[in-house]
Parts: C-alpha cells; sequence; structure tokens
C-alpha cells in the first residue's frame, strides 16, 4: 500500500502542471479551460485516493491508465501555450485531439470513482444500492469489474456484505474456470481466508466452499497454501462451528485431491491431528486422548492397554512396558525403580510386564509433567484445548454426520500416496474410529471411512514400516479394521463399501499369518460374483496372498485352492469379461506356480485353461502374464505327466 501511495505522488503532480498550462493557453483556450475543469476533478480524486486503503489490483491498472491520460493532456495543453507568435502559427492541433483527451479523462475519472467506492464499502451506508455501474476500465472485459467489485467488498465491507460477496465469489468460481483463475490473480484468497478466521458462521461457511471450488488445479492450490490457507483451515478445525468446520474438511480434501503436494503442508499445520480428533468425538470413548502424537505418547500406551481389554496378550505387556522404558531412556532416574521390577526375575508373566509398564508409564507422565514439552502432551494438549467438546454434543445428527463424512473423505485424500501422512494418521486411534463409522456410521461415513482405509492399506502395501507399525497382528486398532472388512466382504453385498474393503484385504495380504485362514475364504466366494468388477478385484486381491512376493505364498495358494478357488478361476477365464479374464489368468498362473501337485488342480484341468490362453494374443499381451505363462505350463505339464494315471 506504501508503493501505491508512492505511485499516486507523479499524477498528483502531473494534473498540478496541467491546471497551471491550461490557465496560460494562448490558443484553444476554451478547449483548455474544458480540459482543466476535468483535470480538477481528476486532481480531487487522486488526493481521496491518496488517503484511502484502495484495493490494490484494480488501482494500479487505473492509476497507470490515468498517469497516461494526464500525460496526453500535458503534451496537448503545452502546445496552447505561449511560445512566440512563430510559434503558434506553425503549432497545427487536430480537431479531434481535445476530444480524445477530454474522453480519456472522462474514463480515468469514471475509474477514479469506482475505486474509490469499492475500496470504501464499510462507509458506503445507505447508498451500498446506488450501483456506480460498469467503469470504463472493464468495458472490454465485465466479468473482471465483477471479481474487483466482489473482491473488494470481501477486503473492506460489513460482515453481512462480506458474507455475501463470498456466495458471490462461490458462484462465480462454480460458473467458470477461468473465473476461478482470475478471483485467485486478483489477489481473491487473502480476504476470504480472513474472512474464514473472523466473519461469521454463513461467511465462513461461504468462503470455505470458495476457497475449495478455487482449487481446481496444481498452481491455483499451490497460491492458496502460499497465502496461508493451511493455517486458517486449521484455526477453524480448532475452534468454530461445526457446519463451518465440516465445510472445511470439505475443501481440505479438494485440495488435496487436486494437488497432493499439499498434503504435508496440511500436516505440518496440524491439520491432521484436528480431522482425527472429529472423527473420534462420540465415536470413541474420552476421545481427546485419541489426538496424534508425532511419536507415541503415554496417553497412546495406556489407551493401547486399556482397548485391548481382555484379547491383550502376554506379548503386548511386554511390548507396552518396553515402549514406556524407551520413552524414560532419558531420565535414567525417574525410570530406574521400574526398569529394576522386571530385571530381577528370570522370568517375567504378564502380570509383572503389564505393572511395569504401568509404573514406567507413571513415571514417563510425570517427567512429561515437569518437563512441559514432551511431544505427545503438548499435542494432547493442544487437541484438549482447541477441540474441546463444548457445545459439539448439542449439535443436530445430521451435522455431525456431515462433520465425520468430510474429515474421513479430506483424511482419505491426504492419506493418498503419502506414507508420512498415514504414519500421521495410523498413530492416533484413526484406525479404530474407521473401523468403528464403517459398521455404525451413516452411508456417507462408512464409504469415506472405507475409501481412507483403502488408501491407507494401499500405501501400506508399499511402505513395509508402515505396515509393521500399523497392521501389526498383535494390535488391537489393526484387528478392529481386518474384523471390519472381513465382514463387509463376507456378506458380499454389492454396494459402495464392497469393492473398497476387497482392495483393503489385497493390499494388507503380508501381514497375515499363515493360520489366518477367515480371509482367504469370503474373497474366494466373491469369485462367483455376477457383477464382473467385484470378481476383477477379488481376483487381484487373492493374486496377492498368491504371489511370490508374499512370503507365504504357498500356504496362501492352498488355502485358495481348498476354498474352492480352481473352479470359479476355470468359469472366469473361459467366459468372464476380458478384464476379469486377464486378472483371473494372472491368479491361476501364481497358483499352478506354486502347488501344481495339487490334485483339485489337475480335477479342475487347469493345464488345458493355460495352453487355451497361451493362444489368446489379447491375454499375452500382458507383460507379467507373458512371463509366466509359460512356467506355469511347465510345472504343470511336469507333475501331471507324473501322476496323469492317478488323475484320470
Amino acid at each position: 500500500m506504501d508503493d501505491l501511495k508512492a505511485i499516486l505522488a507523479r499524477p498528483i503532480q502531473v494534473a498540478e502542471q496541467v491546471i497551471k498550462w491550461a490557465e496560460e493557453a494562448q490558443t484553444n483556450r476554451q478547449e483548455c479551460l474544458e480540459l482543466k475543469a476535468k483535470v480538477e476533478r481528476l486532481a480531487s480524486l487522486l488526493r481521496q485516493a491518496a488517503r484511502a486503503d484502495l484495493y490494490e489490483r484494480p488501482a494500479r491498472r487505473i492509476l497507470d491508465d490515468t498517469g497516461k491520460a494526464l500525460d496526453k493532456a500535458a503534451l496537448l495543453l503545452d502546445r496552447c501555450r505561449g511560445h512566440g507568435i512563430v510559434h503558434r502559427v506553425f503549432t497545427i492541433i487536430p480537431a479531434g485531439s481535445f476530444k480524445r483527451t477530454s474522453n480519456q479523462l472522462d474514463n480515468s475519472l469514471g475509474d477514479l470513482s469506482w475505486i474509490l467506492r469499492v475500496s470504501n464499502y464499510a462507509n458506503a451506508g445507505d447508498d451500498l444500492d446506488d450501483h456506480i455501474g460498469l467503469p470504463p476500465i472493464a468495458q472490454n472485459e465485465p466479468i473482471l469489474f465483477l471479481i474487483w467489485e466482489q473482491i473488494a467488498v470481501l477486503y473492506t465491507g460489513t460482515s453481512e456484505a462480506r458474507a455475501d460477496a463470498a456466495a458471490s465469489v462461490v458462484s462465480l468460481a462454480r460458473d467458470n474456470d477461468r473465473y476461478g483463475r482470475l478471483i485467485i490473480e486478483e489477489d481473491g484468497v487473502p480476504p476470504l481466508l480472513r474472512l474464514i478466521k473472523e466473519g461469521r458462521p454463513e461467511g465462513q461457511e461461504n468462503a470455505a466452499l470458495a476457497i475449495g471450488l478455487l482449487g481446481r488445479d496444481p498452481e491455483c492450490v499451490e497460491l492458496m497454501v502460499l497465502a496461508g490457507v493451511c493455517t486458517a483451515f486449521s484455526k477453524i478445525l480448532k475452534d468454530a462451528p461445526m457446519k463451518v468446520q465440516g465445510m472445511v474438511a470439505w475443501a481440505v480434501s479438494e485440495l488435496a485431491t487436486n494437488h497432493p503436494k499439499c498434503q504435508d503442508a496440511f500436516m505440518q499445520s496440524n491439520v491432521i491431528r484436528l480431522l482425527v480428533s472429529h472423527l473420534a468425538f462420540e465415536t470413541v470413548q474420552e476421545h481427546s486422548k485419541y489426538a496424534v502424537a508425532s511419536r507415541m505418547s503415554i496417553h497412546s500406551v495406556l489407551m493401547d492397554r486399556k482397548g485391548s481389554g481382555n484379547h491383550a496378550s502376554h506379548q503386548d505387556a511386554l511390548d507396552a512396558a518396553e515402549h514406556a522404558g524407551a520413552n524414560l531412556a532419558a531420565k535414567p532416574t525417574a525410570g530406574g525403580s521400574a526398569g529394576g521390577g522386571t530385571s530381577s526375575s528370570g522370568t517375567t508373566t504378564a502380570s509383572a510386564a503389564a505393572a511395569s509398564a504401568a509404573a514406567a508409564s507413571a513415571a514417563a507422565a510425570s517427567a512429561a509433567a515437569s518437563i512441559g514439552s514432551v511431544a505427545g502432551t503438548k499435542q494432547h494438549n493442544v487437541s484438549l484445548s482447541g477441540t474441546s467438546t463444548r457445545g459439539r454434543e448439542y449439535e443436530d445428527e445430521e451435522t455431525k454426520a456431515y462433520m465425520k463424512s468430510n474429515a474421513a473423505r479430506a483424511l482419505c485424500q491426504l492419506a493418498t500416496g503419502n506414507p508420512a501422512v498415514c504414519k500421521n494418521i495410523t498413530e492416533s486411534r484413526a484406525l479404530l474410529c474407521f473401523s468403528i463409522l464403517l459398521e455404525k456410521g451413516v452411508p456417507d461415513v462408512q464409504y469415506n471411512s472405507a475409501l481412507a482405509l483403502m488408501e491407507i492399506c494401499r500405501v501400506a502395501e508399499q511402505n513395509a514400516d508402515l505396515r509393521r507399525s500399523a497392521f501389526k497382528p498383535t494390535s488391537p486398532a489393526a484387528r478392529a479394521v481386518v474384523d471390519q472388512l472381513l465382514r463387509v466382504v463376507t456378506k458380499g453385498e454389492y454396494d459402495d463399501l464392497l469393492i473398497p474393503c476387497i482392495m483393503s484385504l489385497g493390499c494388507l495380504s503380508r501381514t497375515f499369518r499363515a493360520t489366518e485362514t477367515r480371509i482367504i475364504g469370503p474373497l474366494v466366494n466373491l469369485l462367483d460374483e455376477r457383477e464382473s468388477d467385484v470378481s476383477k478385484e477379488a481376483a487381484v486381491a487373492l493374486t496377492k496372498f498368491a504371489c511370490t512376493e508374499n512370503y507365504l505364498h504357498v500356504d496362501h495358494s492352498k488355502a485358495i485352492i481348498n476354498a474352492g478357488g480352481a473352479k470359479h478361476l476355470v468359469q472366469l477365464v473361459y467366459f468372464g469379461e476380458q478384464v476379469v479374464q486377464v486378472a483371473a489368468l494372472l491368479l491361476v498362473c501364481y497358483i499352478a506356480q506354486n502347488v501344481p501337485d495339487s490334485e483339485d488342480l489337475a480335477q479342475a484341468e487347469i493345464l488345458t485353461v493355460l495352453e487355451w490362453a497361451s493362444k489368446q494374443a489379447y491375454m499375452v499381451q500382458d507383460p507379467l502374464i507373458d512371463n509366466l505363462l509359460p512356467e506355469a505350463k511347465i510345472r504343470m505339464e511336469l507333475y501331471q505327466s507324473r501322476g496323469a494315471k492317478g488323475y484320470h
């Protein structure tokens, strides 16, 4: 703004010079006096502008055009001054020059009047509706004028006017991608973010909706992140009406969808932790204890033990004690007595380990209180102060479901392809929340929870560290997730939940032990599904169990055969849709390689299936099948020829 005031100095000086020269005119006196009157009004407006807080983007363009108009007026009037009789005789001024200059000055008067008005909406009073019309500068692009006007209101208007302007921005952003880009280019994001932080609920909701609609491509999202959208959203998710928070959660999901690189920025602004706290509200008891910590906190240890209940194993107690002891490594005095209690005996019972864990946890909590800077405790306090339940329990059920649905949707998009974000999510009680909501939530909440789990499982499939930390078999939260995924798959109803749950189980294939046989059967049953996309995803999921990258591929292949998978796969390879045929054939190849001596495979005539498939050009075009099919045939031929008499 100081730079803008400096820019104003020159046109004011030029205007004063023009007025002086008009008074000194020796020729075309009448025309010069007419120009003088307009320049005097222009100088008055320029001085008003110098005292006002102008909306900078259009102001710069208007001042640039005004300066050019004044320069032309100065050049024209200078030629009319007394430079001697010879100069006057030989100076020819075209008849249209005064008219063109006058029109340019009129345009500048209109533009300056408009910018002063739109930059002062807060003091416009009852005259707010007396629109001065389209400014001359926007004649060639009327939509730009409308965008400028709404952004100016966002900067300087009353609360009601700003809420209405945000609604207008929503309409413009919905209409056209180009309008959305213009809103961003014309500095529309900063006042929207200020409205989100400071406005009334209606204005906040409109502003959040506008931000979500504006983030249509990576460049736009990046500009909004630089403008501070992550910090603004974090503030709202801590403390705002739940309906506004739900809209902000939706906007987060939109920005993360259109520009995945913003995921880390939201994580660093605490948005993920806050979204998880909204998921946990009225989903799990003492929801505030489920805030995410950057590393496992004392609360996490305690809640792990509490949550596991009668299912907690001897090893769970040992793990808890070991982890609590690790947290105390930096405080040997506080942890010494707890550590000594278990080391004195040769054997450790589950109850002794649990007692040790509790003692270590208590000591660590005491140390954290004395230091005041333990990461988990600090984050827990942030969650308590920022997302407390004050008043939220009185929200209607529809609003609560809206909040949870959008929180799950946002976490889904933030987790997509990002191991760091997934680790941040899974170190909280988000997995437990997702499992509960997958069972008991309303349809939208169930669906978004299923999608969020699917994205986390996809990342875990490729990331061994996340797989081991989030989905270890002894984890109560991981068991709860698998139970709910399996419930949906076993039920087998063709709805929005089925395919995400199938895909999640497939992605978790490497986390299951050989004794975990309950997963295979329901997936095999879905191979006989009438819906081709279900059969295909079931085959893809089972392939992840049977592929050689899975350490237990032989055990899983036998389980697939024992569940009756061979006959279903034969039908799919022969008669399924093309994408289903390819998926089923890939699974057949792995099973044939892993257990070629299976009598069930021989009876299902799998070798015949492989020979037929090798002659289908579209099947062998798949590089993986082209690589696996010959080896599968060789192994089947070898074992079937040895035992052919036994098979037939």
